[in-house]
Formats: C-alpha cells, sequence, structure tokens
C-alpha cells in the first residue's frame, strides 16, 4: 500500500485509469475473440476496506507511517487515507488520539491493522513488541468500549482476543442478502462494493445452468453462499482450516441446505473425483450423486496447476475468477481448446494500481 499512497490518489484520473486497464486486458486476451468487455468500475475514494499501517514513534508522540520503497528507513505520516472505508478514516483518527492519552497501550506498538465492513462492523488489530499482560488487557478492553468496536491483541506467539476475532459483513446481492463471517488474518475481498459486483456477475452465468456446481478455493464460501440458490447442490473445497471454519458459519448463517464445504486441496478433491484417494472428510459425501455442469474456480496468483487445468475441462460450463491476467490467459490456452469465451469481464478491484481482477465464463464447444 506504500507505493500506492506515494504515487497519490487522483479521483479525477481514475476513467482514464481505468480506461487503460481495460484496453491492457482486452489486448492480451484478443487472440481468444472474445465478446466485448464488460467493465465494473469502482468508487473512487473510500473503497478498501482493510488497511494496515506501521505506527512511528518519536518522543512521546506516535502517528501511522509508510515507506517510500526507495528509502525504507524514512517514515512517510498517514493523516489520512483516502482509499479506505470512511469508517476507517474514522477510526484512525480516534484511536490515535487515545494512543497519545495511554502510554501502557502505546509503548512498544509498531503496527495497526483496520477490517471493516459495509455493513459498518470493525475489528483493530494491535501488534506489539512485547508480552501482553493483564493490565494491557484492562486498558484494551476500555479502549474498546469507547470505541464501539473489536480489539485484538498480538505480540509475538501471542493473540488476545477480548471479544471476537472476526467481522460480519452483509452483502446486498440482486435484492438478496448474505451475511458473511469474517476472520481477521483471513482472506478477504478488500473492495466489498466490488465484491457485489462480482457476485451478481457470477450468478447471471449461472441462471438457468440447472445440474450441481463444484467450486475449488472456495475461501469463506463468498461465492458458494451467493451460488447456492442457483442451483440443486453446491460443494465446495477450501485447504485454509480458518476459511473453512468460517464457512461452515455462513452456511448456517444463510440458512443454506445444499452447500457442503471439505477442508480438501485441488489436488486432492480431484483425486478423490477420480477414485485415486479417499479422504476421511468426504466420508459423509457421495461424489457420484453429484450432477456436475459447472465448476467456478477463484485461484491464487499462480492459476490452476496443468491437472486442475485437465479437471474443469470436464465440466461444461466453467466461471474462472482471476487476480492474476498472465497466469489466467496461459490458462485459456488450454481451456479454449475445448471451450469457448462466452463473457468476459474487469472487477476493478484496486484502483491506482495495476492490479486486474477479471471473470470470465467458457462454455464447452459443439
Amino acid at each position: 500500500m506504500s507505493d500506492l499512497y506515494q504515487a497519490g490518489v487522483e479521483p479525477d484520473r481514475y476513467p482514464e485509469l481505468l480506461e487503460q486497464k481495460c484496453q491492457s486486458l482486452t489486448e492480451l486476451m484478443s487472440e481468444f475473440s472474445p465478446p466485448a468487455l464488460e467493465r465494473f468500475a469502482s468508487a473512487s475514494t473510500h473503497f478498501r476496506l482493510r488497511a494496515e499501517f506501521r505506527l512511528w514513534h518519536s518522543g512521546d508522540r506516535c502517528f501511522y507511517a509508510m515507506f517510500d520503497p526507495a528509502d525504507r528507513k524514512k517514515p512517510l505520516e498517514v493523516l489520512d487515507f483516502p482509499i479506505a472505508s470512511t469508517l476507517i478514516n474514522e477510526l484512525m483518527k480516534r484511536l490515535l488520539a487515545e494512543l497519545h492519552g495511554n502510554e501502557l497501550l502505546r509503548r512498544k506498538l509498531f503496527q495497526v491493522e483496520f477490517l471493516t465492513t459495509l455493513s459498518g462492523d470493525a475489528l483493530i488489530t494491535l501488534v506489539y513488541h512485547k508480552r501482553l499482560e493483564d493490565d494491557w488487557q484492562t486498558e484494551a478492553r476500555a479502549l474498546m468500549a469507547r470505541l464501539g468496536v473489536a480489539i485484538i491483541g498480538r505480540s509475538r506467539k501471542q493473540k488476545v482476543v477480548l471479544e471476537r476475532d472476526y467481522v460480519t459483513e452483509v452483502l446486498n446481492v440482486d435484492g438478496q442478502q448474505y451475511s458473511y463471517r469474517q476472520i481477521e488474518g483471513g482472506f478477504t475481498q478488500p473492495n466489498g462494493a466490488m465484491n457485489q459486483n462480482m457476485l451478481s456477475w457470477a450468478r447471471s452465468c449461472s441462471q438457468g445452468i440447472g445440474g450441481d456446481l463444484l467450486e475449488l478455493y472456495c475461501g469463506n464460501g463468498n461465492f458458494s453462499v451467493a451460488l447456492a440458490n442457483c442451483f440443486e447442490r453446491v460443494l465446495a473445497t477450501e485447504i485454509s482450516k480458518t476459511s473453512v471454519n468460517a464457512a461452515q458459519v455462513n452456511i448456517a448463517d444463510n440458512q443454506l441446505d445444499n452447500l457442503i464445504i471439505a477442508r480438501l486441496s485441488s489436488e486432492e478433491f480431484v483425486q478423490a473425483l477420480r477414485g485415486e484417494a479417499e479422504f476421511s472428510r468426504l466420508k459423509d459425501v457421495d461424489l457420484s450423486s453429484y450432477d456436475f455442469r459447472t465448476v467456478l474456480v477463484d485461484p491464487p496468483r499462480a492459476g490452476l496447476d496443468d491437472e486442475s487445468v485437465k479437471q474443469v475441462q470436464g465440466y461444461d460450463n466453467i466461471i474462472y475468477i482471476s487476480c492474476n491476467p498472465e497466469t489466467l490467459h496461459a490458462n485459456l490456452q488450454a481451456l479454449t481448446q475445448t471451450h469457448e469465451i462466452v463473457r468476459l469481464a474487469l472487477f476493478d478491484q484496486f484502483p491506482y494500481t495495476h492490479h486486474i481482477e477479471t471473470g470470465v465464463f467458457l462454455r464447452r464447444k459443439g
């Protein structure tokens, strides 16, 4: 985030910068002859729901700091952060005032992390170079009451949860509300409004397909939960235990009875589907009973490995959400041998950066 802050946020230039991204993605994908690019613009300010800052100390004063990549030893004071949510900016000021008035909470505090939601929930993590004793907990609980948000303390090999280590997000998608538990330290989409656009787009791709959905790399169930009522059943996999635990809460909170999330890697799940291995975490799941017509993948920046590409080619419909156009392009070299691109979308999750989030909907040829 320091590079972004240094470059400056210029809302007046945002349409121009978005157009550059759209042109870049269109050129990259041109060899596949996709349909016209669907573009989803972000708000130009206050779109990011999480942020973290170093806390720099100068005598009895402290301030939020970022660093110039060319000089990591020179702190740059952050007075506000226009890309972050309005709530983060409010909490930044209120927390700093509290820290200046409390030496115990301020001492050896070196990092502050904010996690907020569109629905107004918030969590602050204070990271220290000291062990957090009972006196810290007493002061932190009083601070939590004054700020009206959850607080976590961290130090080496120590995590102190005073109330909870998560926020609850409520997203509005196609006139429906979906509740999501988002765990501190776990992956969440940072641009909540853009996430709503992504979910709505994926739902529109799913209309009229029928059958069951398989999702790989499902995280906390972000897509699975919103897509559950578009299919007969949904089976999703995720390797992170933290994310799977959050997903189970999300299944219950959204009262879904047709969604199962199993803690398996995509490679393990492929082995299970092929009958090459058995896993206790699938002991109550009859894979042969599923009618998988659609697969949704939202892989890490490395994209899909060769075996996963072969696996997803076995389904009639592929919804591919990508955070890296280059690895997406490489995967499409293989996927377009069996499938054609029927929709292509750019979701501007990260304005003012080079990062591009892409959605591709592919259908089997013939």
